[in-house]
């Protein structure tokens, strides 16, 4: 169930946005009716419909008035009348202001779960259910971004800076050569790489970057994938397969994740490349804020839910989306799921269901990055609600499926790198919902991939030094 966007309490933005806007929609007036016995509800009649319903979202604010005990009475009971914050003196008592005040103090302490404190000392992490050591598989790389692995061994790793590297068994890794150039600026580069499933006989490998063009003194980019043959430590016949349209100054949320789904095609999922506005909603001459489904040339499937709408490009799959940057395929089911970027709060996983709207930025559960509304809506018909969600926002990146027999507490289990935080996110799946999470190597640095390797191990990308991990549970 999605919730209402919030605003913030008290005032933590600036107060020409506060005076037009705080109020406007008070479903309380104060002093209109006895305050009710408990905090919470005191908080969901006077405040939530301004400033939300969920206390975990008070996380991730700065406070203009300050955030102890005594500034939160003083706020809500004095208020802030030139910045549009009235005062509740008359409505509730001081023993009930201070009962909210805690309520609200209690609910920011959310974001408290994800510090992790120093760089871990040891490679061997207690987990709930095992302790787990992280093998190093290669080290030496800047923003090691996607990993695919050789069905003859070895694996394939991109670097955001543009490398892409082979490495072996024993983990040396040699560049490969003829890889596509590349916008290495901002969050563009050399993305996503996967191997075609046909591999073994074909040799072909997809490759998603950033591709740029001049236009006089300016840069454009966009979301593209390549496919080239890969022999040895070289790739042949690279060519562009699809290129997101149209170009954009942006260098910012090209989303760039690839997954072969059970039916053999191609998915790929595109950011909106910060153009909330025009981008996600839009079918027709407008790839980004979507995820494509294609086949190995490049070309559409035709039972895409668009291919027969004038205008709308042929490849689009499902549309609404923010930036995703993970996607993955459950190995019981053959669904396609995905990870995304929500804005200031609202990370979420969703389940891709042909022809669906994902709801950026119609709905939301986050705030800007300014702190401005970015949506009234939290909910709305015709539009599919995240399976789940994150507040605050732990920057979601990577995304796989726990399988096969090595992690058996693990089983069905979602992981999806934080980048934010810093750390390896578990999530328990039961009936299409989250019911459990678990925070796995806290502090270890910026997860931005993680995968199910043939050999049934898993393993994660991190940056900050750019280094590969293999997962090895280790036994008692």
């Amino acid at each position: 169930m999605r919730r209402k966007t919030l605003i913030v309490l008290p005032l933590l933005v600036s107060p020409i946005f506060f005076a037009a806007t705080l109020w406007h929609k008070d479903p309380v007036t104060p002093g209109s009716m006895a305050a009710p016995a408990s905090p919470e509800q005191n908080y969901r009649n006077y405040c939530a419909g301004c400033h939300g319903e969920k206390m975990d979202a008070f996380a991730d604010r700065s406070w203009k008035h300050g955030s102890s005990r005594e500034d939160l009475f003083r706020s809500i009971k004095k208020g802030w009348a030139d910045e549009g914050m009235p005062a509740f003196d008359s409505t509730f008592t001081d023993k009930e202001t201070y009962a909210l005040a805690d309520y609200i103090l209690k609910g920011i302490k959310n974001v408290d779960r994800y510090k992790g404190g120093d760089k871990p000392k040891s490679a061997v992490f207690s987990t709930e259910a095992m302790t787990i050591k992280l093998d190093t598989v290669v080290k030496g790389l800047d923003v090691p971004w996607g990993m695919a692995f050789l069905p003859q061994g070895g694996m394939l790793v991109t670097d955001r800076n543009g490398k892409l590297y082979r490495v072996d068994a024993s983990g040396r890794r040699s560049e490969v050569s003829g890889v596509p150039d590349v916008l290495a600026r901002g969050q563009g580069g050399l993305l996503d790489v996967a191997i075609d499933p046909a591999f073994a006989s074909n040799g072909f490998i997809y490759l998603s970057y950033s591709k740029f063009k001049k236009e006089g003194a300016t840069t454009l980019a966009t979301t593209a994938v390549a496919k080239a043959k890969l022999s040895g430590n070289a790739l042949s016949g690279q060519h562009d397969i699809f290129v997101a349209k149209p170009y954009s100054r942006t260098q910012h949320h090209y989303g760039s994740r690839l997954q072969f789904g059970k039916d053999g095609l191609l998915y790929v999922s595109a950011g909106e490349r910060g153009n909330e506005k025009e981008n996600p909603q839009q079918l027709k001459e407008n790839d980004h804020g979507k995820i494509h489904r294609i086949n190995t040339d490049g070309s559409a499937p035709k039972d895409n839910p668009f291919v027969k709408m004038p205008g709308a490009s042929p490849t689009i799959w499902t549309y609404g989306h923010r930036n995703p940057q993970g996607m993955a395929i459950d190995p019981v089911t053959g669904q396609l799921w995905s990870n995304e970027h929500g804005p200031r709060g609202g990370d979420e996983i969703n389940v891709i269901k042909k022809g669906k709207n994902y709801g950026w930025p119609v709905v939301t559960y986050g705030i800007n990055y300014n702190g401005k509304t970015i949506s009234e809506l939290s909910k709305k018909e015709g539009i599919e609600d995240a399976m789940h969600f994150w507040l605050p926002s732990i920057g979601v990146s990577g995304m796989t499926f726990v399988s096969g027999s090595r992690y058996p507490a693990w089983k069905g289990n979602i992981l999806s790198g934080s980048l934010r935080f810093q750390y390896l996110n578990r999530s328990v799946v039961k009936n299409n919902k989250v019911t459990h999470e678990e925070i796995l190597f806290r502090n270890i640095g910026r997860v931005r991939d993680v995968r199910m390797g043939p050999d049934g191990f898993i393993y994660i990308a991190v940056e900050s030094p750019g280094t590969v991990y293999r997962l090895v549970p280790v036994k008692k």
